[in-house]
């Protein structure tokens, strides 16, 4: 089904338009337009399924670090008291 398309205008910075120009040629679209109009279908599944999301949500962040690090230790010891109200669990293994 063929639909009639509208033309719009979009400003951008110019490191965004670069770094969108760049996926586009990688992946291979003929136009900016189809790349834009494949972003705008990808942005309105992710909002539809994220809006059918309902209740708390959790996250993990895991990181790999060398202890040995000069004051590294104590900044992460720091983060974790800055935001001891929303972390349930910590882990540290040497």
């Amino acid at each position: 089904m063929e639909q009639e398309l509208t033309r719009i205008g979009v400003s951008l910075p110019e490191n965004l338009l670069e770094k969108f120009d760049e996926i586009i040629t990688k992946r291979g679209y003929s136009s900016r337009s189809e790349g834009i109009r494949d972003a705008i279908r990808n942005y309105i599944r992710y909002y539809a399924w994220m809006s059918e999301v309902e209740g708390d949500r959790a996250g993990t962040i895991s990181m790999v670090y060398d202890h040995s690090q000069r004051g590294l230790v104590n900044s992460l010891l720091d983060i974790e008291h800055e935001f001891s109200s929303i972390i349930r669990s910590s882990l540290q293994r040497r």
